[in-house]
């Protein structure tokens, strides 16, 4: 009865193409007929939002073999935000998972017709990227070498060009574009249809206009869905209700915390052209001019991301289905100009309407998927961000793939709902944020930007000193860090506007950092590291994490132990220091965005034992990094207590008094492979060992210093970190920590089995270091992160951190090298011999820069340091 409702729709659908059909072609019978079927009792899965977002969840699970799936939608399927989608299909995207999602939504639009009989209006069209300026130019540049290596075609094109392809675009202001020819157009609407109806083939129940309440929880654990028609018990429910997710999460007896808010979308519609255009008219996005434009039944469809966005439902407003909002002409002005600007035909033109619609933004602009950390079994895909259309089959094969097997097949840390914290959730930052995001889309990004909203959230007490002595701040999990010291004499105005993908202008002051780190003393605070504490009554402390961490830490009490926190896979769930602070408790340092994907990973695996305490100390502790050869000489002066090596071996931690203060963990370590300490100080003694830290170390040279010091120098170390370097999908032995894991030692933990069959099987990648040889620091472009690498001419991988190395005075990038077979393109084997007998270069937005290839850091230039002239890399051997 279902399937046959849902063809019907459809089918009735078809007397028109996309939206405008929608309100007047789905009344009637159809309907009714939802009042009369009542919900099963019971389902393995429950999927609330009927859009694209949850029938391509219900499509994929389908596919995968999963039965007892039921789908709700609380209005009429596809009668949402999806209804209201300009139908543009884009491949190219900035992050590779997100280019990865949308080709995959690609090919999987492109057969749905032919799979399910539902006509989707797919039309290969093209897209062409406009550039109005050479830093958009590079932008475009950089994201076509990326979309190439994956097998995406797409090419970097003359103004010229740009006009034989759409020959009513106005192109005098274009310095270039970039072409991706297989970008398609396609009805939203009818996707969602065509997949809901396939899952309905497969046997998934779908019930429209039926809302969902709230959803039962029990001990942490989905139990059932509360609905306006009555209680479905299931194990899985699936939040994919849009721009309604946020208040359905917070419904629940245990609140789920989904960061979104809605904004305003506007899109014009114009009657159709004298010469009306072809259906295949490449699709145009002008970025510098904020707008995009498609064909539309030989007319134009033409909206964008406006300067001034208006936030809606703040307050929390619910309505069944979207009723258009009201047209604001005045707002949409400025887009408008900018259409008529690029494509002066139109000035004749008849504008059928002004859509408005809500579209829901996230605060990173990045869309969120995954398992809550707090109730297991809750599900997550909402947050697209303007890009639904392009990423719903790719992210809905992804979040399947999750619930079927317990991991996607790609890593999509950068998509996870455990990025985000409470913190992220509350609505006057939501409001403020999404205000900042939405022209954002369309903005020019270079690397290392900052968002100005939301900012101030969570500081260290040493904030405002900090700031007075010219502190620059980023913001990572909503933490302030420093990322340099902007010096007295500077001119701070400059420095604050200075966005480049060249040499920054911070570079200067970042190298006096450096070399302070170096030469003398230089004070970070950290304060922002992911801090727990676990403790047990008897030995449960050692035995659980002697399972959850692969390195052993049955060490003396007072040792630090380097160790990864291992899935299944032998993949790094996070990478991270735990000191033994007793017999039976444990100090554990994680990266800053760890903390509610760290804190939900050992709640899951960790016994219900009273007499085991899991506690996060992150508010806790002030963390100061002294780094430096003089760091030891201001802290033996601060705490009259030897610290030289004898005394304080490296990888030590002990509580001592600094100054007046008692309690510090002072430990023998840095995260950068340089000399120094980290000091863990409760956050009332913060100001006192600050300040007395720096009176004392006046003598010694000390000075501040930020990240991008810090960066520079871990780099140079070959030092990776979690979420730049290392993944769920990277293991220890890809990037040369096997003596990090304790395979010998007949312990069991999470993931040696996995890695024993790698480390007979080998690697199929290896984290390498690569140093650039004929790059000009000065005028060529700087690599950042995601550069293409390639090994004697064929594409190997990419570059996961990058950073200039004031020691060699070269650029140091480090990233996965692969061994793609070149008759069949699968991976083989990746051995050292492999790594060293090839030829490198490093892709730098189109242009290749030959680069040496290391396995190890080069501590030949450390110890003793020549000019680059004097040395020739080829010469090192960096054991």
């Amino acid at each position: 009865v279902m399937f046959s409702r849902l063809l019907s729709v459809a089918r009735r659908q078809r007397t028109g193409r996309g939206w405008q059909n929608w309100s007047s072609g789905r009344s009637g019978a159809p309907a009714a007929e939802a009042h009369s079927v009542a919900l099963p009792a019971q389902a393995h899965v429950v999927i609330c939002g009927g859009g694209i977002m949850g029938t391509s969840v219900a499509y994929h699970l389908s596919k995968m073999g999963w039965k007892d799936i039921v789908l709700l939608e609380q209005g009429r399927l596809a009668a949402g935000s999806t209804r209201f989608c300009a139908g543009i299909l884009s491949t190219a995207r900035h992050l590779t998972i997100e280019q990865k999602m949308a080709d995959y939504s690609n090919k999987l639009y492109q057969q749905l017709e032919q799979e399910t009989g539902i006509q989707t209006g797919y039309i290969r069209t093209g897209s062409i990227f406009l550039a109005q300026t050479q830093d958009r130019l590079i932008s475009l540049k950089r994201i076509n070498s990326r979309l190439n290596v994956i097998g995406i075609p797409s090419e970097i094109i003359s103004p010229k060009k740009v006009a034989e392809l759409h020959p009513l675009l106005n192109v005098h202001d274009l310095v270039g574009a970039m072409h991706v020819p297989e970008d398609a157009v396609v009805s939203s609407a009818d996707v969602a249809l065509a997949l809901a109806s396939a899952a309905s083939q497969n046997g998934v129940q779908i019930y429209d206009r039926t809302s969902v309440l709230h959803v039962m929880v029990k001990k942490g654990q989905v139990t059932g869905v509360e609905t306006d028609k009555g209680q479905i018990e299931c194990q899985y429910f699936v939040n994919c209700a849009g721009q309604w997710a946020y208040e359905l999460g917070l419904s629940n007896e245990e609140p789920v915390s989904i960061p979104l808010h809605a904004c305003e979308h506007f899109y014009l519609l114009t009657r159709p052209l004298e010469t009306p255009l072809q259906s295949n008219t490449p699709t145009v996005v002008d970025a510098d001019g904020r707008i995009y434009i498609r064909n539309w039944q030989g007319g134009i469809l033409s909206g964008g991301f406006e300067k001034n966005p208006k936030p809606i439902f703040t307050e929390g407003k619910n309505q069944l289905e979207i009723q258009n909002l009201q047209e604001d002409w005045d707002h949409f002005e400025p887009l408008l100009s900018s259409l008529l600007r690029r494509m002066p035909e139109l000035e004749t033109l008849e504008i059928m309407k002004l859509v408005n619609c809500p579209e829901t933004f996230t605060p990173d602009m990045r869309c969120i998927m995954g398992e809550s950390p707090a109730v297991q079994g809750y599900y997550v895909l909402v947050g697209m961000n303007s890009a639904g259309l392009s990423f719903a089959g790719g992210a809905g094969r992804y979040l399947a793939e999750w619930m079927v097997h317990g991991y996607p097949s790609e890593s999509i840390w950068e998509l996870d709902l455990k990025r985000f914290g409470a913190l992220q959730s509350s609505r006057t930052f939501l409001r403020h944020r999404v205000m900042e995001v939405m022209p954002l889309l369309y903005d020019l990004k270079v690397p290392r930007w900052d968002f100005q909203t939301g900012r101030q959230l969570r500081t260290s007490p040493l904030y405002d000193r900090l700031d007075a002595q010219g502190a620059r701040w980023m913001e990572k999990h909503g933490f302030e860090r420093p990322k340099y010291f902007v010096p007295p004499d500077k001119d701070l105005l400059a420095l604050e506007q200075s966005k480049t993908f060249y040499k920054p202008d911070w570079f200067d002051i970042v190298e006096s950092e450096v070399k302070c780190c170096k030469e003398a003393v230089c004070v970070i605070d950290m304060s922002s590291f992911t801090k727990f504490e676990i403790t047990s009554t008897g030995d449960q402390a050692l035995e659980i994490l002697q399972y959850l961490f692969s390195n052993d830490l049955d060490v003396p009490v007072g040792h630090i132990v380097h160790t990864g926190m291992l899935n299944e896979g032998g993949g790094y769930e996070n990478d991270c220091s735990i000191a033994r602070l007793s017999k039976r408790s444990f100090f554990m340092i994680s990266p800053t965005d760890q903390q509610v994907h760290c804190w939900a990973w050992l709640k899951k695996h960790m016994p219900e034992d009273s007499n085991l305490l899991l506690e996060d100390v992150t508010w806790k502790y002030t963390a100061l990094n002294l780094i430096g050869p003089r760091a030891v000489d201001v802290l033996s002066e601060l705490s009259y207590a030897p610290m030289t090596p004898d005394h304080f071996p490296s990888l030590f931690c002990k509580e001592m008094s600094v100054g007046y203060a008692n309690g510090i963990r002072v430990m023998s370590m840095t995260h950068t492979g340089e000399p120094g300490f980290m000091l863990y100080i409760p956050i009332e003694y913060a100001l006192h060992v600050y300040n007395e830290v720096m009176s004392v170390g006046q003598k010694y040279g000390i000075r501040n210093a930020g990240y991008y010091a810090l960066r520079s120098l871990r780099i140079e170390k070959f030092f990776a970190f979690w979420g730049q370097d290392l993944n769920t999908l990277t293991t220890p032995l890809e990037c040369g920590r096997e003596s990090r894991v304790k395979l010998d030692k007949g312990m069991d933990f999470i993931g040696r089995d996995a890695l024993l069959q790698q480390k007979q099987n080998g690697v199929y990648k290896r984290l390498t270091m690569f140093i650039l040889d004929d790059h000009d620091t000065d005028l060529d472009l700087w690599p950042w992160w995601g550069e293409p690498i390639y090994r004697n001419g064929q594409y190997a991988g990419k570059t996961t951190s990058s950073a200039y190395s004031y020691t060699l005075e070269r650029h140091v990038c480090l990233g996965f090298v692969h061994n793609f077979s070149e008759d069949t393109g699968e991976e083989q084997v990746v051995t050292a011999d492999f790594i060293n007998r090839g030829e490198y270069e490093i892709d730098i937005a189109g242009h290749r820069f030959q680069a040496k290839a290391k396995l190890y850091p080069v501590t030949s230039l450390f110890t003793h340091k020549r000019r680059k002239d004097d040395v020739e890399l080829s010469d090192l051997h960096g054991k």
